[in-house]
């Protein structure tokens, strides 16, 4: 473990706005029980995109790092001495991570934790693939898709400009992307594997769709949960993960790279993950 990760009181924090909803703290607070790091501290702030570059030069030597997410995951980027690839590739920083001799380095690690998710349930690599949505999550699925995916993902966003960055980003990515509307989505719900990244609500529409022994669902949200196209897609045998899979282990990358500590404990972190969302629920 380096020096910087060894050193007592050390913090560590998301940011966004909004934030109170965050499962963040949950996960890394039980990471560093698990880890014994005793002297670690994780809490949230609400922090909008005019108020970053001021956050983070007023933040001292005992931070190791933050978690990013929307509106800062893009806003982050002029701020850094150094861009990881993969968030070089989709525009998009979700961890910063504070470090002594390189500075600011901003990563990604929405795209290898919705790679290593997948792989913990059994998808190594598909021929083809759909993502519903074209947001920020949703280029990161793409990014991901690049790694397992050996043909064409086939995307289904709302907007001409959509439509052009997701065609732009499949360049960059190597990827054949193939846009269609959003209102002909349900024709895509036969592939072996569909990432869902639109809002609560947005898919809705899609359960009466979900075809016979359907391949897997990667629905990133984790409240509510499930959606109704999630329990559609079960309820027809289907496998489903869940913005909870995506968040364990994107967030494991996370205390990895701030705490320099590895393995971080996925299960007590996912444990972590599932009593926060009970306890909202009753």
């Amino acid at each position: 473990m380096s020096a910087r990760a060894s050193a007592e009181h050390r913090r560590a924090a998301v940011l966004g706005s909004p934030i109170a909803h965050s499962l963040s703290p949950e996960l890394h607070r039980a990471a560093y029980a698990t880890l014994g790091l005793t002297e670690w501290r994780y809490d949230r702030f609400e922090v909008d995109g005019a108020a970053l570059p001021g956050f983070v030069d007023g933040l001292g030597p005992e931070w190791a790092g933050l978690s990013l997410t929307m509106p800062l995951k893009r806003a982050a980027i002029p701020l850094l001495d150094r861009v990881g690839e993969s968030a070089r590739a989709v525009e998009a920083v979700n961890t910063l991570v504070f470090d002594p001799d390189a500075g600011r380095i901003g990563e990604n690690t929405d795209v290898p934790g919705l790679v290593a998710a997948l792989a913990e349930r059994g998808v190594h690599r598909v021929p083809t693939a759909a993502v519903l949505g074209g947001g920020a999550t949703a280029a990161s699925a793409l990014a991901a898709l690049a790694r397992i995916c050996e043909g064409e993902v086939v995307t289904h966003v709302r907007g001409a400009h959509r439509v052009a960055e997701v065609l732009a980003l499949g360049e960059r990515l190597g990827v054949e992307v193939r846009p269609e509307p959003w209102e002909r989505a349900a024709d895509s719900l036969h592939l072996p594997l569909v990432v869902s990244t639109t809002p609560a609500g947005a898919g809705d529409f899609l359960a009466e769709a979900v075809p016979g022994a359907p391949g897997t669902l990667f629905d990133v949200l984790y409240e509510p949960w499930p959606t109704r196209l999630a329990a559609a897609w079960a309820a027809r045998g289907g496998a489903v993960l869940g913005g909870l899979d995506l968040l364990v282990h994107q967030a494991v990358l996370q205390v990895e790279m701030m705490t320099g500590r590895s393995p971080a404990p996925l299960a007590a972190m996912r444990a972590a993950g599932e009593r926060a969302l009970a306890g909202r629920d009753a």
